[in-house]
Formats: structure tokens, C-alpha cells, sequence
């Protein structure tokens, strides 16, 4: 991919020249950059646009038929967690339902339901979710959940009363202390501010991750790397930074439109500075694309670097502290987040966006972005050695 064309900036336009060529020269690239992670922000963000995916598919088995059980069932459809779109008349039929992938669970009430409750007699509600489907199991278990403590809190309720009792005082008794909740950061308690904050940055680093790698090693695989290097003047930071140039101007976009969807268009609270998260967009951007640069350096084979960047990507979705906080985590295990940018950047988003902190609380997450900027220059002369001696391993 070498050029005669007397470019502007030397050495340098021409690498950048060059970075440019390599990019419109395979439809992946694009694919890649562009149209993967526009569609997934759309996608997911629509698809989490309720904060959750409510209304799991569910039945319930009403073997009582009595008022309060059809009061029960009517309170179970009404919840925003399941739909109800079976009555089987057995056990049976809705295991089969649930077997066959119909349904993600079962509200069973049982036979002598009333008669037992007003005689304030022992009586067992049972329900059934499908936790093998994650998500729209722990949905419908926790919309039977709650109808069952409901069912229960009204059955003692109507059993005390029925002994004599006033309702302020039972209402006293079931609830002696009232919880006042005052949800801070994301006072709609919408799941996707939060999870949508997390996995499209994190999906953006893994794309950065494999893009870089590809496109530098792609050079050494079909034996052109020399001639990238000296298209470059023979320096590997000039040739590096021509490809990853035109990368970082076009990851940048994608992760300033992610964040102008989320915060703009689909109204995620920014409580902090608009510039802080811009910044660590920038931030983030170049350094996955310094931290991909480092292990291709480190390990100068397509198939090796791929693979293990893609692991890394992969393992960020956890490890970052997304789902589960990194202080808990075993030390061996949790000490791997501190290596991966996202990590930083979901810090800065956690107290800036949300927590609308001062950006001088999150200094030390923008120096541990920027000190990533510097870790490739540890092993560049490992890429261009390799470059200039190019041995494709398959």
C-alpha cells in the first residue's frame, strides 16, 4: 500500500495516507467500525428502552376458583413483570407449557385456598420459573414473588380483622416500619441507564481491540509490513500512528454518537461535566487502541493477538465491575479490572455522569486513561523487528 504521491507532513502523510487506503480497501473495516456498533446502540437501546424486558410470558393455575383466588390472579396479570397468557387446569399442563418453551413459569394457587385462609389455617402458594432463560426467569419469579407476599400480607390482614382487630392496628402490625426510598444517581431505578452506560463503551473497546490488532498484523501476515515501514521512513511510530489515526478520528465519532444517543436523544441523567465525559470518551478510545497495540507488539502473530484481545474484550463485560463489584471479587481475580481501560472510564461515568461529582474527584481515573497512552512504547521495537523480518506463523 505504498504511495508516490508527495504528501503534506512527510513520512507521516504518508503513513496516514496509507492507514486511510487500508480502510476503504475491505468492507470489514466498516463493518466493523460503523455498522456493528451504530446498529448494536440502536438495537439495545431500544430493546432496554423500559428499563427492563417486561412482560414474561406466564400462567397461573387456579385449582380454589374462588373470589379471592380470581382476586389474586387479576393481581398477578396486572403486574408490569409477567403476562399471563395460560390458565391450564392442571399441574401438569403447565409444566408441559413451561417444558415446551411456552411459558418462563407458573402461579400455582391451590384447592381450599379461601377456606383455609379465612379459617386462618396453614396454605401453600407455589410458583415455578424457568432460570435456565435468565432474564425472563428472574422476571416472572420476581413478579410471583411479589404477589405472593401481597397475598400473604392480605390474608393475615383479613384473618386479624376477622379476630376483632382495627385496621390501623394491623396495618401497624404487617408494617410496623414504613421505608422512605430516595434512589440517588437513577431515581427511576431504570436498568438500562446503568447496564447501557457498561456494555456499549465495553462493546466499543472490544471492536478497538480487534480492529488494531487486525489491521497492524495484517501487515506481517501478507509480507507488506516491510514496505509499510518504510513507507513510514523507517520509523515504527510513525507507521503505527498512520493506521491508527484514521481509526481513532472515525472510533471517536462512534463513541461521541453512543454517547449524544444515550444522554441526548434517550435522556440518561448527566448530573457531572458534559466536557468530562466527552474527554473520557477520548480517553477511552485511545487507549484500547494502546493497550491492542501493546499485545501486538508483545505477541506479533494475527491468530494469538486476536485471540487473546478478544478474551480480554470479552472478559471486561465482568471483570470491569460491571456486574458485580471488584471489591468483592477474589484479589486474583479483581486485580485483572485495574489492566483494562474501561474500567477507568466506567469510574469517571459512575461519578461524573451519575453521581455529578467535580471532575477533579476523578483526576486519577484520566491519569491511568492517559498512562495507557504510554505502555506500547515498552514494546514497539518487538513489532518492528518483526515488521522488517516478516514471518507469518498460521
Amino acid at each position: 500500500m505504498s504511495s508516490n504521491k508527495k504528501l503534506p507532513f512527510g513520512a507521516l502523510g504518508r503513513a496516514v495516507h496509507d492507514g486511510i487506503a487500508q480502510l476503504c480497501s475491505r468492507p470489514i473495516y466498516i463493518l466493523m467500525m460503523l455498522v456493528v456498533p451504530v446498529f448494536t446502540t440502536f438495537f439495545f437501546l431500544d430493546f432496554m428502552d423500559e428499563g427492563l424486558p417486561l412482560k414474561s410470558p406466564a400462567a397461573i393455575v387456579d385449582l380454589d376458583n374462588t373470589p379471592i383466588s380470581r382476586k389474586v390472579g387479576r393481581s398477578l396479570a396486572a403486574t408490569e413483570l409477567v403476562d399471563v397468557k395460560y390458565h391450564p387446569e392442571s399441574y401438569d399442563e403447565a409444566m408441559k407449557l413451561l417444558k415446551g418453551g411456552e411459558i418462563y413459569g407458573f402461579f400455582m394457587i391451590p384447592r381450599s385456598f379461601q377456606r383455609d385462609a379465612e379459617a386462618g389455617r396453614n396454605t401453600t402458594i407455589t410458583f415455578y420459573s424457568n432460570m435456565s432463560y435468565y432474564v425472563p426467569g428472574t422476571l416472572s419469579y420476581k413478579g410471583f414473588k411479589t404477589i405472593a407476599v401481597s397475598t400473604s400480607g392480605a390474608v393475615v390482614s383479613t384473618t386479624l380483622q376477622g379476630a376483632g382487630l382495627r385496621s390501623e392496628t394491623v396495618n401497624t402490625l404487617l408494617q410496623p416500619v414504613v421505608t422512605d426510598i430516595h434512589p440517588m444517581g437513577n431515581p427511576w431505578s431504570n436498568y438500562s441507564i446503568y447496564l447501557s452506560n457498561s456494555f456499549l463503551p465495553c462493546l466499543l473497546q472490544l471492536l478497538i481491540f480487534q480492529i488494531t490488532a487486525f489491521s497492524i498484523l495484517q501487515e506481517v501476515k501478507r509480507g507488506t509490513s516491510v514496505r509499510w515501514i518504510q513507507d513510514a521512513g523507517g520509523s515504527i511510530w510513525t507507521a503505527c500512528m498512520g493506521k491508527l489515526i484514521p481509526q481513532y478520528v472515525i472510533f471517536l465519532v462512534v463513541g461521541l454518537a453512543m454517547q449524544g444517543m444515550m444522554y441526548g436523544f434517550w435522556h440518561f441523567p448527566l448530573n457531572g461535566s458534559v466536557w468530562g465525559m466527552v474527554g473520557a470518551m477520548m480517553l477511552l478510545v485511545g487507549a484500547s487502541q494502546a493497550f491492542a497495540l501493546f499485545i501486538t507488539s508483545l505477541i506479533p502473530n494475527l491468530r494469538f493477538a486476536l485471540s487473546i484481545l478478544s478474551l480480554t474484550g470479552i472478559l471486561s463485560f465482568s471483570l470491569a465491575g460491571f456486574s458485580f463489584p471488584v471489591e468483592d471479587m477474589y484479589p486474583a481475580v479483581g486485580i485483572f479490572a485495574y489492566i483494562l481501560p474501561i474500567r477507568y472510564y466506567f469510574l469517571i461515568y459512575i461519578n461524573t455522569a451519575l453521581n455529578g461529582y467535580e471532575l477533579y474527584y476523578c483526576q486519577w481515573e484520566y491519569v491511568a486513561l492517559i498512562l495507557f497512552l504510554l505502555v506500547p512504547a515498552t514494546m514497539l521495537w518487538k513489532l518492528k523487528r518483526i515488521s522488517l523480518n516478516p514471518v507469518y506463523v498460521p
